[in-house]
């Protein structure tokens, strides 16, 4: 009962610092580049328009999008080193 107590706990310890660090990603990617270093990023042009101005619009999107699959693919990882897949 102990042993599955504690293999449940650094399972949400793993699962917890994987949320936490895709949303460092998401939140340096939409606010950082987006908004804090638009100024920054306004001289690289990116498609016609400057970087900062591109993050805001399209990036952003595409980096969520890549962080899902990102978690999908970690979490079913994590699923399988603790006995927990499908």
């Amino acid at each position: 009962m102990a042993d599955d107590k504690s293999n449940a706990a650094k399972y949400w310890k793993a699962n917890v610092r994987l949320i936490a660090g895709c949303l460092v990603v998401w939140a340096f990617v939409s606010y950082g580049c987006a908004i804090l270093f638009r100024p920054l990023l306004a001289g690289i042009p990116v498609g016609g328009t400057d970087l900062g101005f591109w993050f805001a619009q399209q990036g952003s999107i595409l980096t969520f999008i890549g962080i899902i699959f990102f978690y999908a693919w970690k979490m079913n990882k994590l699923d399988k080193k603790f006995g927990l897949e499908e």
